[in-house]
């Protein structure tokens, strides 16, 4: 059995859900997504107000994990329409800035150049000095174009120069030591 997929996912108030045949359409204040349901698995709405996700056959293995993943799906889906999900991203270097003009974000990095990264439908950007703070109600959306933007510069574990998660530490190493003069 799977314990994830076992719990029911409570719909708050102001959150609706529309179940179809393979989606799920879950609509609150911030927007609305549909989430994919897998094909061996079912979702039902019970008068209590909450979704149930079910497989057909709960001691297959696979099963099992498409069970869990259909159920966190879900919930990831009903909270994100509630509440938005947040990633902030921290430059940091010397000469290092991050601006926002309209949907596209400049970046200066350490290259001869800036590099422009355009935000993908569906996801906020909001500078701070040299924190980049991403917003949207798909948590996945967020955390891959955090990712992707982070990649173009990863941070380094000399100087901990790049741009990283706010919440990330970075492991830093010994640089090179001199070398000992001989007499």
């Amino acid at each position: 059995m799977s314990r994830i997929g076992l719990k029911p996912i409570p719909l708050p108030p102001g959150v609706d859900a529309n179940v179809q045949a393979g989606s799920v359409t879950v609509k609150g204040p911030k927007g609305t997504l549909t989430i994919a349901i897998p094909p061996k698995a079912s979702v039902t709405q019970s008068p209590e107000r909450a979704l149930e996700v079910r497989v057909q056959n709960p001691e297959a293995v696979h099963e099992r994990a498409i069970w869990g993943l259909a159920r966190q799906l879900l919930a990831n889906a009903v909270q994100g329409v509630q509440k938005p999900y947040e990633k902030s991203l921290e430059f940091v270097g010397i000469g290092y800035k991050v601006s926002l003009a309209g949907k596209t974000i400049k970046m200066e990095v350490g290259f001869s150049h800036p590099v422009e990264f355009s935000l993908p439908e569906g996801i906020e950007g909001k500078v701070e000095k040299q924190t980049l703070t991403l917003s949207g109600i798909d948590k996945a959306l967020v955390g891959e174009t955090a990712a992707r933007i982070r990649r173009v510069r990863p941070p380094e574990p000399y100087k901990g120069k790049g741009i990283k998660y706010a919440d990330e530490v970075i492991r830093r190493k010994a640089g090179k030591t001199a070398k000992a003069a001989s007499s």
